[in-house]
C-alpha cells in the first residue's frame, strides 16, 4: 500500500517536476485545488495588512508575473543547477514566488506606515528591477536574440487585444469597460499568441492537458484563441455578476489568478522564442 502510495506520488507529482514534462490530470486538479483553497488565505493576510486587491494592486503585483515567467527561462535556459533549478519548475515556482512577493508586500507596508509613502511604490519598483535582473542575465547567456519574433508576437496580441475591445464596444459589451478585466483578457490572449507561433512555427511543445487535447483535435495550435475567449470571458462575467456580493480582495485575487496562469507562460514563451532558448 505505502509503495503504491509512493509510485503514485512519484509518478504524477515530483517526476513531472525533476523532468519538467508538464502536467497531467491528476496534478492539473490537485494544483487547482490548492490554488482555489490559498486564496481565501490570502484574503485574510491582507486584509490584516489593510491592501485592498484594487485595479493599482494588481498593476502594481504584475512586475512579480514577469519575475515568475522570466525565472521559468531561466530553468529553461539551463543557468541554475539542480536541486535548486527545481524551485523553477512549476508548480514550485508559484509558491517561491509568492512568499518573495509577500515578504516584499510587508516591507512595503512597513515603509508606508513608517514613512507614509503608497506602498505599490517600492512593492512595484521591487519587482521592475527583479525582472529586469532576470532579462540581463537571460542576455548576455541567451545563443541568440531575434527582435522580429518578439515584435510579431507582441504586435499581433495587441492587435487582436484591440479587435476584441472594437467588438465589444460595438456590440455595447460593459465587461470589457473594466480596466482588470481587459488586462486579464490581454494576458490570457498574449499567452494564446505566444503559444499558437510557438507551438506552429517553431520545436515547442504544449504541456498543459486540456490545450493539448484541443490542438490534437483539431490538428492547429491556432485553437488556442477561441479556447482563450471561450473560457476567460465567461468566467469575467460570473465572477461581475454573482461574486459581487463577496469579498472585494477575493474577486480580485480569482482576477489576478486567472492573469497569471495566462500572462506568466506567455511571457516564458516570448522570452524562449526570442532568445532562442
Amino acid at each position: 500500500m505505502a509503495v503504491d502510495l509512493g509510485n503514485f506520488i512519484n509518478e504524477y507529482y515530483i517526476n513531472p517536476i525533476i523532468h519538467d514534462t508538464g502536467y497531467n490530470p491528476i496534478n492539473t486538479i490537485t494544483w487547482a485545488i490548492i490554488l482555489g483553497l490559498s486564496l481565501f488565505g490570502v484574503v485574510k493576510l491582507l486584509d490584516k495588512l489593510d491592501v485592498t486587491v484594487d485595479e493599482v494592486f494588481i498593476f502594481a503585483v504584475s512586475p512579480y508575473i514577469f519575475v515568475g515567467g522570466s525565472l521559468r527561462v531561466v530553468e529553461d535556459a539551463g543557468i541554475v543547477a539542480a536541486p535548486f533549478k527545481y524551485l523553477l519548475i512549476t508548480p514550485l515556482i508559484y509558491l517561491f514566488i509568492f512568499f518573495v512577493c509577500v515578504a516584499v508586500l510587508m516591507l512595503s507596508v512597513g515603509l508606508q506606515r513608517a514613512i507614509h509613502i503608497n506602498y505599490y511604490w517600492p512593492f512595484a519598483t521591487a519587482g521592475v528591477a527583479w525582472s529586469a535582473l532576470n532579462v540581463w542575465l537571460l542576455y548576455q547567456t541567451a545563443p541568440s536574440f531575434n527582435a522580429g519574433i518578439l515584435a510579431l508576437i507582441l504586435s499581433v496580441a495587441v492587435a487582436l487585444s484591440f479587435a476584441v475591445y472594437a467588438i465589444a464596444r460595438l456590440l455595447n459589451f460593459t465587461l470589457l469597460k473594466d480596466r482588470v478585466n481587459a488586462f486579464v483578457l490581454d494576458g490570457q490572449l498574449f499567452d494564446a499568441t505566444a503559444t499558437s507561433f510557438g507551438l506552429t512555427f517553431l520545436p515547442y511543445a504544449e504541456k498543459h492537458v486540456l490545450p493539448n487535447f484541443l490542438i490534437e483535435a483539431t490538428g492547429t495550435a491556432f485553437v488556442m484563441y477561441p479556447l482563450k475567449l471561450m473560457v476567460t470571458v465567461p468566467v469575467l462575467f460570473i465572477i461581475d455578476q454573482y461574486l459581487k456580493t463577496e469579498s472585494k480582495n477575493l474577486v480580485g485575487l480569482v482576477k489576478l489568478a486567472i492573469l497569471t496562469v495566462g500572462l506568466a507562460p506567455a511571457i516564458r514563451d516570448t522570452l524562449r522564442m526570442t532568445l532562442g532558448i
